[in-house]
């Protein structure tokens, strides 16, 4: 080590010891976070498909302005045509283009993930928090809701809730919502029992905090990771179930950008004619795999958020 370099150690360590203890953490999250390969590569798809989500008009400029999210095609002919110059990925039945479909679906894809999650996450939270905070008749009152949405067959509940409301991607939304909160408040009641009864929350309340304040300022900065990581990893879920609850039947109309409705409208064509049974591949291959590496980006993204904020792996 040099003079120059032995001079500049104490300033250095000086300049550490006086950066905040949350920037500090912060710092820490975000190189536990970058080295990790697997989480950079779940970070690149999903940016992928985010840029893509943003620049569809771009990509594959809308031939209806009032409604971008219908897939042009151009004559009515069954038979699907192979990738070609004019159409990347190939066409569906009645020449629908694919490529038009998966960019488009894109957006749909975060459209759909994004508010499941998002809605998800707040009734989860809401009732959660009260449940495991205040305790006694409140807890057992939403914990035996809470079992009774556990008791339901989801996709056979799912699937007759969708059909009573419309078929259609905002029942899709509207339904998982109302089924998919229980998971989110069950983690978090959890994690606040435990909270609940320690010193700093205990002399918050002595000190004539509110249950608000003790809530919004003690409780929940501590006990909110576990949904946080939940949550992360839950979009892909979303993205699958509304998939397959579309590809039976219960998504939108046939033409619309829809991952889920493009593999319903293809399913007839998995298999083709005798002599040439991949002569369809694309049909299904293209809309598959790109659900797949999809779902497979957020959750290696879920896995990473995991071991940042997961207090039993971080200092690994």
């Amino acid at each position: 080590m040099s003079n120059e370099q032995i001079d500049k150690a104490p300033e250095a360590i000086e300049m550490k010891s006086k950066q905040h203890p949350k920037l500090q953490e912060f710092l820490f999250s975000l190189k536990r976070f970058l080295k990790n390969p697997l989480s950079i590569i779940g970070l690149t798809i999903i940016i992928s498909f985010a840029l893509i989500a943003v620049f569809a008009p771009i990509i594959a400029p809308p031939y209806k302005t009032d409604n971008p999210y219908q897939i042009p095609h151009k004559g009515w002919a069954q038979e699907p045509q192979p990738p070609s110059v004019e159409n990347p990925f190939g066409t569906m039945p009645e020449q629908y283009d694919i490529f038009y479909g998966m960019v488009w679906g894109t957006r749909n894809a975060f459209k759909i993930g994004f508010s499941i999650v998002f809605f998800n996450l707040i009734i989860g939270l809401a009732l959660g928090t009260i449940a495991g905070y205040f305790g006694g008749i409140v807890d057992e009152i939403i914990m035996r809701i809470v079992d009774l949405f556990y008791a339901l067959p989801f996709l056979v509940v799912a699937m007759a809730l969708v059909v009573a409301l419309g078929r259609g991607l905002q029942s899709i939304i509207i339904v998982m919502v109302v089924l998919g909160w229980r998971q989110y408040a069950r983690i978090i009641r959890s994690e606040i029992l435990v909270l609940r009864d320690k010193d700093y929350i205990q002399a918050a309340r002595a000190s004539g905090a509110s249950h608000l304040r003790v809530i919004f300022s003690h409780i929940l900065p501590n006990s909110i990771y576990s949904v946080l990581i939940v949550a992360s990893m839950s979009v892909g879920t979303a993205i699958l179930t509304a998939a397959a609850l579309s590809f039976l039947g219960l998504g939108s109309g046939v033409g619309y950008a829809d991952w889920g409705q493009i593999v319903s409208t293809c399913r007839n064509y998995i298999v083709g004619p005798p002599g040439n049974r991949l002569a369809y591949w694309f049909l299904v291959f293209i809309p598959g795999f790109v659900i797949s590496l999809f779902v497979l980006g957020w959750n290696l993204l879920g896995d990473a958020v995991r071991d940042v904020f997961d207090p039993k792996m971080r200092r690994k």
